[in-house]
Order: C-alpha cells, then sequence, then structure tokens
C-alpha cells in the first residue's frame, strides 16, 4: 500500500506540469479562434512560398505546433498568437500572403534577404501591434502602400535594396512612434514628405539611391532624435535647410550627389559635437568653406567636391579624428605661403589616411609644408 499512496503523490505532483505543457504547447484537439487563424495565415504564408531550398518551412505542418515551426515565436501572455515571423536570408522565392495581415499579435515580422517577389501586401496595414517591418534585400514590386501608415506601434521600417517605384507615402508621418525608416535602393520617385518632420522619435532616415526630387523638407530640421540622415543620390534641388546644421544629436549627414546648391551655413560645425561624416560632394553647392566646420571634433570623414570657393581653412586642423579630406573639383585657391597653411594644420590630424585636392584651383610649392 505505501508504494501505491506513494506513486500516487508523485502523479499528484506531475498533473500540474502536464497542464502547462497542453496550454503552452496545445494538443491536437486544443485550440482557440485566435490559434486557428494564425495557422491559417501561415498555411497561406507557406502556400505562397515557390521555392525553399533550404527546407525552411518543412516543420511547418499540423503535426508540430505552430510554436514550435521555424522561425516563429508565440506570446507568453495569449497561448498560441504568434508574436515574431522571422525568416531571414532563407532563400524564400514566391510572395507574400495577404493572409499575413490576419495575424493580429504579430510585432515583428522580418523576411529580409530572400528572394520574394510581388507586391507588398496593403492588408499588413492591419497589423496595429507590429514594431518591425523588415522586408529589405528582396524583389519587391510596385509601391508602397499607403495603408501601411496605418501600423500605429511601428518603430523600424526597412524596406530597402527592392525594386519599389512610387512616392513614399504622405501619411507616413502617422507613425508617430517611428525610429528607423530605411527605403534607399529603390526606384521612389516625388518628393520627401514634410510630415517626417512630426515624427519626433525619428533617429535615422536613409533614402539614398532613388529619384526623389524637389527640395529637402525644413521640417527635417525640427528632428531633436536624429542620429543619421542619408539622402545622397537622388535629384533634390534648392539649398540645404540651415536647421539641419542645428541637430546636435546627428552623427551623419549625406547627401552627395543631387543638385543642391546655395552656400554653407557660416556657422556649419558649431551646435555639431557628434557628426562624424559630412558627405556633400557631386553638388552645385557655393561660396566658402566655413572655418566653423573645424568645430566638429568628432569628424572622420568629409567630402564637398561642388563649386566651393576661397581658401581652405586652417580650421581643419582642428579635427584630431579626421581619416577622409575630399575637396576636389572645387574652385579653391592657394597662390601663397599664407593660403596654403591649411596643409601645414592638416599636419596635426594625425589619423589622415586620404587627402584629394585634385581639380582645385590650388598653385605654388608645396616643398615647405611636406
Amino acid at each position: 500500500m505505501g508504494g501505491v499512496k506513494q506513486d500516487m503523490e508523485e502523479l499528484h505532483k506531475l498533473i500540474p506540469w502536464v497542464i502547462i505543457l497542453l496550454l503552452s504547447y496545445g494538443a491536437g484537439s486544443i485550440s482557440c479562434d485566435g490559434n486557428d487563424t494564425d495557422l491559417a495565415s501561415l498555411l497561406d504564408f507557406k502556400r505562397a512560398i515557390s521555392n525553399d531550398p533550404m527546407e525552411a518551412l518543412s516543420s511547418w505542418n499540423t503535426t508540430v505546433h505552430l510554436c514550435l515551426w521555424e522561425g516563429i515565436a508565440c506570446s507568453l501572455t495569449q497561448p498560441g498568437r504568434v508574436v515574431n515571423l522571422n525568416l531571414i536570408g532563407r532563400d524564400l522565392a514566391g510572395q507574400i500572403s495577404p493572409s499575413v495581415g490576419n495575424m493580429s499579435y504579430l510585432v515583428s515580422l522580418n523576411l529580409s534577404a530572400n528572394k520574394l517577389s510581388g507586391q507588398i501586401p496593403p492588408l499588413l496595414g492591419n497589423l496595429h501591434k507590429l514594431k518591425i517591418l523588415d522586408l529589405r534585400e528582396n524583389a519587391l514590386q510596385g509601391n508602397i502602400p499607403d495603408a501601411l501608415t496605418n501600423c500605429s506601434s511601428l518603430m523600424a521600417l526597412d524596406l530597402s535594396r527592392n525594386l519599389l517605384v512610387g512616392e513614399i507615402p504622405r501619411k507616413v508621418g502617422l507613425l508617430s512612434v517611428l525610429s528607423y525608416l530605411r527605403l534607399n535602393g529603390n526606384g521612389l520617385t516625388g518628393t520627401i514628405p514634410p510630415g517626417l518632420g512630426n515624427i519626433t522619435t525619428l533617429q535615422n532616415i536613409f533614402l539614398h539611391g532613388n529619384q526623389l526630387h524637389g527640395s529637402i523638407p525644413e521640417e527635417l530640421g525640427k528632428l531633436p532624435n536624429m542620429l543619421n540622415l542619408l539622402l545622397g543620390e537622388n535629384r533634390l534641388s534648392g539649398r540645404i535647410p540651415e536647421a539641419l546644421f542645428n541637430i546636435s544629436s546627428l552623427q551623419q549627414l549625406a547627401m552627395a550627389m543631387n543638385m543642391l546648391h546655395g552656400p554653407l551655413p557660416s556657422g556649419t560645425g558649431d551646435f555639431l559635437p557628434n557628426l562624424t561624416q559630412l558627405l556633400l560632394s557631386s553638388n552645385m553647392l557655393e561660396g566658402q568653406i566655413p572655418d566653423s566646420l573645424g568645430n566638429a571634433s568628432e569628424l572622420q570623414r568629409i567630402a564637398l567636391g561642388n563649386e566651393l570657393t576661397g581658401q581652405i581653412p586652417t580650421s581643419l586642423g582642428k579635427l584630431r579624428k579626421l581619416r577622409i579630406l575630399n575637396l576636389q573639383n572645387n574652385k579653391l585657391e592657394a597662390k601663397d605661403s599664407q593660403s596654403w597653411e591649411f596643409l601645414d594644420a592638416l599636419g596635426n590630424c594625425t589619423l589622415l589616411e586620404g587627402l584629394s585636392l585634385k581639380g582645385t584651383l590650388l598653385q605654388g610649392a608645396l616643398s615647405q609644408f611636406l
């Protein structure tokens, strides 16, 4: 009897753990409406994939609970509801099923570095809990759906290096908690939406390598937390908003290969204590290089090939972290020993690896400064 009693006690101890396992992973007959919705959506996703060379979706079948499928993570508070669908670099070909838009608890959707084609389903705009949407490095086509601006929780949107065309949605400013916007390497046209300036949480804007035109919105100068603003290789024109040079958090300002004109502000560098890269070459900027640029003490790379005139300021010698200084193809002058003093000052930049002055109007002997 003692042995039977002991066995019964051990069984009672196991029962709670069995219940927990059933609730966590589900049994064949345990289901709920939300779980069924996610299951159907994921199976639709699988059916829309035409090639899966790495067999990433081999575990995606009804004999295995969906929370155990590769690339899937489920909620800890809502059992059976999918919160993450992440299949990065699996060489998946095919299209993104619109049914993914029915997975209402989804927080992260990352299908980057695959071979997906077709259009981005507008139904993804139904994902109000979505914080990360990363579809970069695929072959997605068509426009960016306006409906994506309904994803009110979105913090990171990366659609870079696809085949997207059309304009950036005008209502992108509705993404009020967005921190990371990366749309570079597509064929986007139209102008930069001024509404971006309303997203005070924005830290990174990558729009380079498109066909955007028009001026840079003044509203971007209102973004107090901006770290990286990359707008190069477009067709942007007009002046660079002076307010951009007052964003003290800015680390990279890159606008090369556009049609920007006008002078650099006289205070350039006075309010950029964190700037490491200033890339403005292949534009039509004129005027002189401001002496204040030497006050941006973290600068490592400067590229200013434009229509700049005057002398190269000796203040650049204060940039002790400078590695690359590209001033080629300007109208900068040096005709006497005084105007060559900048070269002596650059001797203080002990980390300098590259200096390009070709295509300028510099004249005279260099030997006394070498």
